[in-house]
């Protein structure tokens, strides 16, 4: 019976002394929106290359490891088709970030273009709430970052 109490006991302090981690530590996605940018300078105008590309969402791997993000995607809250972003080929680095920018442009290892064009319905990002969504080929949510905020061009999402 003692070794029994002296067993409870020790569990008991073994308890008390494992160390707490906070869900927000343990819940971080591989990849994670850093921010988006919503209010392009100049916007709402009529859907000029400069003021689209100024429209933008920063992603960030947190990992120690290189990311393949090939058939990832990158959407905001509407369900339109052409509202979805998909990478091709690209690898995200260990700790790096990658910027999307809405309009055209040339691919580089930091900022992506989604190529959109065609005047004020080219926006992706509403000027005044939207969400944006990260999911993995699988279409496996791995992060959002929502605002709603008229008053400011853009959200920290970390």
């Amino acid at each position: 019976m003692r070794s029994l109490s002296l067993a409870l006991a020790a569990a008991a302090l073994a308890v008390a002394f494992v160390p707490v981690v906070p869900a927000q530590a343990a819940a971080l996605p591989a990849v994670q929106f850093v921010k988006i940018y919503y209010n392009s300078p100049g916007s709402p105008d009529n859907g000029a290359n400069s003021s689209l590309n100024g429209e933008w969402a920063q992603l960030k791997n947190t990992t120690r490891k290189a990311i393949d993000l090939k058939g990832w995607t990158l959407r905001d809250k509407t369900s339109a088709p052409d509202h979805v972003y998909t990478f091709g080929t690209f690898t995200l680095g260990a700790g790096k970030t990658v910027t999307v920018r809405t309009g055209k442009g040339t691919n580089t290892s930091t900022t992506r273009y989604w190529g959109r064009s065609g005047g004020t319905f080219a926006y992706i990002w509403n000027q005044t709430a939207d969400t944006g969504y990260i999911r993995n080929p699988s279409g496996k949510l791995i992060d959002s970052c929502s605002y709603n905020n008229s008053r400011a061009a853009s959200v920290n999402c970390l």
